[in-house]
C-alpha cells in the first residue's frame, strides 16, 4: 500500500486568555487560534509495526523518539479501535520545539488524521477525539487545523471565518516549557481570573464571515496573551523577539504565540510581511522567521 502524508502546521494563539485554574490542577483558557502556512510533514507506511523516525532540520530537537507525541496519540488511539492498522511514521521536523506554536501538537493530529484515513474512520469519531484531548491540550485544535475560538482545557472548539492574514513569525531558537510558564503565572488551585459569562461575550464578539482584515486586526489587538509577561520573565530574549517585530516597517498586530518563545507580527500585505521577514533575517541570522500567512 502507498504511503499517506499529512501536515502539522504551526498553531498561532492570535489571544490568549487564561481564565483560571481548576481544583485539578488544569487551567482553563479562551484563545483565537489559527494556523500558518509552515507545517511538519508526516508519512505513514502502513505495516505490522508501530515506529516512528526523525528527519529535517530540526528532528535533534525532538528528544528521544519513545517519547513522542505522534506515537502516544497512536497507541492511545490502539487502545480504543480493536484492530486498529498502524506502521511506520516518519516526522520530518522542521518546526520550532517547545516554541508555543503547537509543533508536538500538530504532529500528534497529523497522525491521528493518517490512522483514521488507513481505518476509515471519521474525524469527528468521538474515540479520535478523545484521544487528541488526552495526548495534549493543543491536539483537538490541531485535528480540524482551522481557526477556531477555543476554550476549557482544549476541548472547546468553535470555528471561525479568518481571513488570509499575513504574516512573520519568529522564534529565538530558545525552548520554553509550558509548565514553566504556567508555573510563572502563580495561579492556586480553583483561583478564576475572569468568570464563564466574560468567555462567552468575548467568544461572540469576534468579526463574522466575510469580515476583512482590518476587522479581524482591530478586533485582535482588543485582546492579550496573558502567558506573555511570565515568558518574558524566564526567557527575557521573548521581549528583544517582541521589540523587534515592532520595528518593522507597518507592521499592524504584535504578540506573542502560546506559552512562547515564538512571537508573531500581523500585516496589512503580504508585500509587507515578505519585506519584514527579510530585514528580521538580516538582523538576527540565529533566529527562525517564516514569513507567509495565517488562517
Amino acid at each position: 500500500m502507498p504511503a499517506l502524508i499529512e501536515e502539522g502546521r504551526a498553531k498561532v494563539n492570535l489571544t490568549l486568555r487564561v481564565v483560571g485554574r481548576r481544583v485539578d490542577g488544569f487551567h482553563d483558557l479562551e484563545s483565537v487560534v489559527a494556523f500558518a502556512d509552515c507545517a511538519d510533514r508526516l508519512t505513514l507506511q502502513p505495516g505490522p509495526e508501530l515506529s516512528l523516525s526523525m528527519t529535517g532540520p530540526l528532528a535533534d530537537a525532538c528528544g528521544d523518539t519513545s517519547d513522542n507525541l505522534v506515537l502516544k496519540a497512536a497507541r492511545l488511539l490502539g487502545e480504543r479501535v480493536v484492530d486498529l492498522e498502524v506502521g511506520h511514521f516518519t516526522l520530518e521536523k522542521v518546526l520550532p520545539v517547545a516554541a508555543g506554536i503547537g509543533g508536538g501538537s500538530a504532529d500528534a493530529a497529523a497522525a491521528l488524521r493518517l490512522l483514521a484515513r488507513l481505518n476509515e474512520l471519521a474525524l469527528d469519531d468521538s474515540r479520535i477525539m478523545e484521544v487528541a484531548l488526552q495526548t495534549g491540550a493543543d491536539v483537538p485544535v490541531c485535528v480540524a487545523s482551522r481557526a477556531c475560538d477555543m476554550t476549557g482545557v482544549g476541548e472547546g472548539l468553535l470555528p471561525l471565518d479568518l481571513p488570509k492574514m499575513p504574516c512573520v513569525l519568529v522564534n529565538p531558537r530558545v525552548p520554553v516549557a509550558t509548565k514553566d510558564v504556567f508555573n510563572a503565572l502563580g495561579l492556586r488551585h480553583g483561583e478564576l481570573l475572569i468568570g464563564a459569562t466574560d468567555v462567552m461575550m468575548q467568544a461572540s464578539s469576534w468579526p463574522e464571515a466575510g469580515r476583512a482584515v482590518d476587522d479581524w486586526i482591530a478586533a485582535l489587538s482588543r485582546g492579550t496573551n496573558d502567558l506573555e509577561a511570565p515568558a518574558a520573565r524566564i526567557e527575557p530574549v521573548i521581549s528583544d523577539v517582541l521589540s523587534a517585530l515592532r520595528d518593522t516597517r507597518d507592521v499592524r498586530l504584535v504578540r506573542m504565540s502560546g506559552s512562547g518563545a515564538t512571537c508573531f507580527a500581523v500585516f496589512g500585505t503580504d508585500a509587507d510581511a515578505q519585506a519584514a521577514g527579510e530585514q528580521l533575517r538580516a538582523a538576527h541570522p540565529g533566529w527562525w522567521v517564516h514569513a507567509g500567512t495565517l488562517s
